[in-house]
This record gives C-alpha cells, structure tokens and sequence, in this order.
C-alpha cells in the first residue's frame, strides 16, 4: 500500500500526518502503521503518526498514535501543525476554527501570509488538577502540588496538571543537569500513575521565562511537548513562580513557545509548525 503522507514539526516534535478527507485507512491498523512509520531506519522517522479526519462535532479531527502505537489524547505540537495542515490544504477556509482530539475540543488560530502559516494559537482548554483527573493513585482528591515523591534513591516533590494527558513536573536548579533520562522512564510508568505519565523538568529563569525538557510516554525525549509546556505554566501559577494572566516564554530544546494560563482559566499556546517533507510511505504489511 502507498500512504501518502506530510511530515511536520513543531519545535522539532516531529510527526507523520494522513490526510484521512482524502486517504482511508481503517481504524485497525493505525497502531502498526504508526510503529513502522515512526522507525528511523525503516520508516520514515517521527514521535508518531497524526491522521486528519473529519469530524462531527468540529471543523476537524486529529487522532494521536505514538511511536510505540500507544493512541495519545492530546498533542499541542501536534494540533498546530493540524490547523496549519488544514488551512493550507482548504479543508477550512477561516483562520480561526476547531479541532477534534480524543480530549476534547480545541480552538485553533492560523497567522499566515500569502496562506503559508508560520504560527498557531490554539486555546487549550482548562487544566484538570485533581489527583483523579491526572489520575495519580492516592487517599485524597486534592490538586498535587509540591508532593513528596520517592523515585529509587531520588527525594522529589511532583506537581500535577492535564491538559487532556497526564504531566509530572519537578522543578531543578540547573536544567542540563535535569535527570531526565536516568527518571524519565521510571516515572513515566511509575504504578502510581495507572495511565502512564508524560515527565517534565523545568527551571523558572524568572517571572517571564522557564527552561523545560521532556520524558513523552510512549515516545521518549523529544525536542519539545506543547501540552507539557502548558502544564509547566500552570503548575509555575500553582507554585507562585508566576501568575495567572502573564504570558510565559518556555524554551524547549527545539524552539520557544509562548503560553498564558488566563484569568478565565484557559490555557493559550502559540508557536511554530513546519513542513519539512511530502511523499508516499510504502507498507508491505498491506498489499
């Protein structure tokens, strides 16, 4: 079977999107694909695989499979290429329009020149902050914040927030020497997180500014995670680092991205999206 396919980024998260309006391919084999996809030395090499489809209750959809063929809730990489996919391609034809993931629905806005889009606003949604939202096993409902939590031979205290999928933060003193791979995926499938948990190490520079670096479950380190750095904000408004209502420059190992956690209680991202390659993905598994 050839697929053809685009291959975007955002902040150098890199993932392969079907067009689904144009290309079917049944539900059931979406796991594998984006396994083989995914793979560097046999595929074509990514975080995973984003099929664009069309929705019922917004203006498109987006279904999340990582490189591991695990399905993800939410990506906010991910979404910014969408919208910028979408308004290149005229599946819409206004600059601000909705987008479908399996968390929910999220507002997007393209700005563009000469219909290339170099950036994306996408209104996030609200975070969720209970333990049982995260969900983090535990006697108490209560947001986590600043708790003590044991990993190996490491004392830790974790802060909690979704944006549709689960993120641990831990605040360092110097982020280059953030273990990130020695915990990363410890705590990413620590049991006390039953659906898994993304892992996020981040540095407050200072009122305006946070370092951040990524454990993805499912994926691994990655240059940058949209929705990690939207929890990042949240959890430096939780912790008194920053306030609500200012906007916030993260910078992640691929780029900056520019978060607010409004005073309504959403949270605003806007970056970058890029396509680097267009093409057909040949796959034996079918004929």
């Amino acid at each position: 079977m050839k697929i053809p396919f685009t291959k975007m980024h955002g902040l150098g998260n890199s993932y392969i999107f079907v067009d689904a309006f144009n290309f079917k391919i049944e539900e059931e084999y979406l796991s594998s694909l984006a396994i083989d996809i995914s793979n560097v030395n046999t595929g074509i090499g990514s975080d995973g695989l984003i099929l664009i489809h069309p929705s019922t209750f917004a203006d498109v959809g987006m279904k999340i499979f990582n490189k591991d063929g695990s399905e993800g809730k939410n990506c906010g990489n991910g979404v910014r290429c969408v919208a910028k996919f979408a308004y290149e391609n005229n599946i819409v034809n206004q600059k601000t329009f909705t987008v479908e993931t399996k968390a929910g629905i999220v507002t997007a806005e393209v700005h563009e020149t000469n219909n290339i889009v170099s950036e994306v606003t996408v209104d996030m949604g609200e975070p969720l902050l209970n333990r049982s939202e995260i969900p983090m096993l535990g006697s108490d409902d209560a947001p986590v914040i600043m708790e003590n939590f044991q990993v190996s031979h490491h004392p830790l205290q974790i802060t909690t927030v979704s944006m549709g999928n689960p993120h641990a933060i831990f605040f360092v003193d110097n982020i280059d020497e953030a273990p990130l791979y020695e915990l990363g995926p410890i705590i990413a499938n620590d049991q006390r997180f039953p659906e898994g948990i993304n892992v996020e190490f981040i540095k407050v520079i200072n009122e305006k500014e946070i370092d951040f670096r990524v454990w993805e479950r499912g994926s691994g380190v990655t240059q940058a995670c949209g929705t990690g750095a939207c929890a990042a904000v949240v959890a430096t408004v939780l912790n008194g680092y920053t306030q609500k209502g200012m906007s916030v420059v993260v910078h992640l190992s691929g780029g900056d991205l520019t978060i607010k956690w409004a005073e309504d209680g959403h949270v605003w991202m806007r970056g970058k999206a890029e396509t680097t390659v267009i093409g057909e993905f040949k796959w034996s598994r079918i004929n």
